[in-house]
């Protein structure tokens, strides 16, 4: 009976998807079952010392009980018997045939013929199960067969052409990235180096962790494809690199806020997580348009004005537009931290994955929310001076 701690429909779809029961599961693939049970009990010990590690469960491929009978093809021959002659004897008796349904109404029962349990209990008494041969008399089983009790797999695994034996991984107070990274390392130093891993047998790491590398390698593409589709937009929206540029420091100002938070509640990266920084450069994205747009609109009003002569003109128009974004700032954020606090509270089915989403956009924003009021206006001071008031006012 193993030890499931775990949701049932999560288990089984783990099951279905990848056969292991536990976040982190170890196959063992080869050819003999043996050296795999070996193999998996070496491996499982290692995994023992990993720090982290909190339950490791190897599945028993060998040791189980077997009744071993083993016909002697010269003494049936004697008797002019014929192996499937013994095996229908062997078959009745032991293990049972069918021999009618009984009908009940709308229910039907087979009914079975074999020995009663106390004459097929033990090897002994098996060996006293007669068997009728042709000349009419009959001769205990124990004459023309050899009976023992011999230990065999429990349950024969195979996966991509291979015999296989999973080991169940279980970890705490580590993320799994991590857990999985020094696993690795200690079997490769102890099993592999060590030239303990028999040619022509393999490892392979799966559970939970084969869902994390398989994300990774499509967030490995996705997350730079939004970033340059994002930068795409704005130079689209700007016409200059330069505003881009400033609008897309947007995504450290948030990355800060939302790491912090993300460490305050102890949540480890996961696919969740990376979906709402995703959707936390969007939002940001867009609330830097907005804080370029306000200094743009103060910086050009000035011009009109013949204001934007110095370098105190510059900063007294970068202060007009950036007062001017104090109050549509705080709303955007309050509005979504309104929207989004709520989640964080929530405990209902699917709530452990909403929190992982919602949580770097709060922990973000509010970040995000002090720097593009302190940092935007003066990273855009440097722009303006150096790119157009400084060459105006040295005229």
């Amino acid at each position: 009976w193993p030890n499931i701690w775990t949701m049932p429909i999560e288990n089984r779809v783990n099951m279905l998807t990848t056969g292991i029961r536990a976040p982190v599961g170890v196959k063992v693939f080869g050819s003999d079952l043996e050296t795999i049970d070996d193999l998996s009990n070496q491996i499982a010990i290692v995994l023992r010392n990993v720090p982290g590690a909190a339950s490791i469960i190897t599945e028993p491929i060998l040791g189980a009980p077997y009744l071993d009978i083993k016909i002697d093809r010269d003494e049936i021959a004697r008797y002019n018997l014929t192996i499937e002659d013994v095996n229908a004897v062997i078959e009745s008796a032991i293990g049972g045939v069918t021999i009618s349904t009984t009908v009940e109404g709308r229910e039907r029962y087979p009914i079975q013929m074999r020995y009663p349990r106390e004459l097929r209990g033990d090897p002994n008494r098996i060996r006293r199960v007669l068997v009728p041969i042709p000349s009419g008399s009959t001769i205990p089983l124990g004459e023309i067969a050899q009976i023992s009790i011999v230990t065999g797999p429990a349950m024969i695994k195979d996966e991509d052409g291979s015999l296989a034996a999973y080991i169940n991984v279980d970890f705490s107070g580590v993320s799994l990235g991590q857990f999985v990274g020094d696993a690795k390392m200690a079997v490769q130093k102890e099993i592999i180096d060590a030239g303990k891993l028999p040619a022509g047998y393999r490892i392979a790491w799966s559970g939970q962790y084969e869902f994390q590398e398989r994300a990774n390698r499509r967030l490995a593409i996705l997350v730079p494809l939004t970033l340059a589709i994002v930068f795409l937009l704005l130079y689209m929206n700007t016409g200059s690199i330069a505003k881009t540029l400033i609008i897309l420091l947007a995504v450290p100002f948030s990355a800060i806020g939302a790491v912090w938070f993300l460490w305050f509640l102890n949540y480890n990266i996961s696919v969740a997580v990376w979906v709402g920084l995703i959707a936390l450069l969007g939002v940001d994205a867009e609330t830097a348009i907005f804080m370029l747009l306000y200094l743009d609109l103060a910086c050009d009003d000035a011009k009109s004005k013949d204001k934007m002569n110095n370098l105190s003109d510059l900063k007294e128009a970068i202060v007009e537009g950036a007062v001017k974004r104090v109050r549509p700032k705080f709303m955007t954020v309050a509005t979504t931290f309104i929207g989004l606090f709520p989640v964080m509270l929530a405990t209902g089915s699917g709530s452990d994955v909403m929190k992982r989403i919602a949580a770097p956009m709060i922990g973000g924003l509010a970040t995000s929310f002090g720097m593009e009021l302190l940092v935007y206006p003066a990273i855009f001071l440097l722009w303006k001076w150096w790119g157009e008031v400084r060459k105006k006012s040295l005229e």
